[in-house]
């Protein structure tokens, strides 16, 4: 008895969109997009801040290695969820399940950078000794709230997957500005 090959399922449109309605196809699949946008951008803006930590790195040690490949791994398991929420985001069942596991898979990722950087700047362990304090206290601050915000957008997928992918991208967003902004300002300053 012999195995058949696993083949990529290819893309069709669901029975209520004909093939002669490309354009009504195309429109039916929106949550396709919104979700490869909504990843895209997190992996984006995840690639930047991870390329801005290494730039401070004087060494690397066996945790950091580990901790960096862990969350290699969480992102690389990003296109699954993604999959999840475009497909059921479209079909209009167990949306929430989706939603609540692209959340999910964005809290452990969040973990694992919260981990990477704190193992990286506690102490200045791992960090060059010409970096300003200041710059470590700046990202120190924007990641703070990381975790709680990613569990607070996957909560709201319990009420409504779709807020749930929105705040997932304005998270994104938000992880987009320079940390440099959470710069307390001096009382002399204002």
């Amino acid at each position: 008895m012999s195995i058949p090959a696993w083949r990529p399922r290819a893309w069709r449109p669901s029975a209520s969109a004909e093939t002669h309605d490309l354009g009504g196809a195309l429109l039916h699949i929106w949550p396709s997009y919104f979700a490869y946008v909504t990843s895209f951008l997190t992996i984006g803006v995840i690639w930047v801040n991870h390329h801005v930590l290494f730039t401070y790195v004087d060494r690397v040690d066996r945790p950091l290695l580990f901790l960096n490949t862990l969350l290699l791994m969480v992102v690389a398991f990003t296109p699954f969820p993604t999959r999840l929420v475009a497909e059921f985001l479209r079909r209009g069942d167990d949306e929430q399940t989706a939603a609540l596991a692209y959340g999910i898979t964005f809290v452990i990722m969040s973990v694992l950078f919260q981990l990477l950087w704190r193992w990286m700047s506690t102490g200045r362990r791992l960090v060059r000794p010409e970096i300003d304090q200041a710059a470590l206290d700046d990202i120190t601050r924007s990641y703070n709230p990381g975790i709680a915000i990613y569990a607070a957008a996957t909560l709201v997928a319990l009420a409504s997957p779709l807020a749930s992918i929105a705040l997932y991208l304005a998270i994104a967003l938000f992880y987009a500005l320079p940390p440099a902004i959470f710069r307390y300002r001096s009382s002399s300053a204002r």
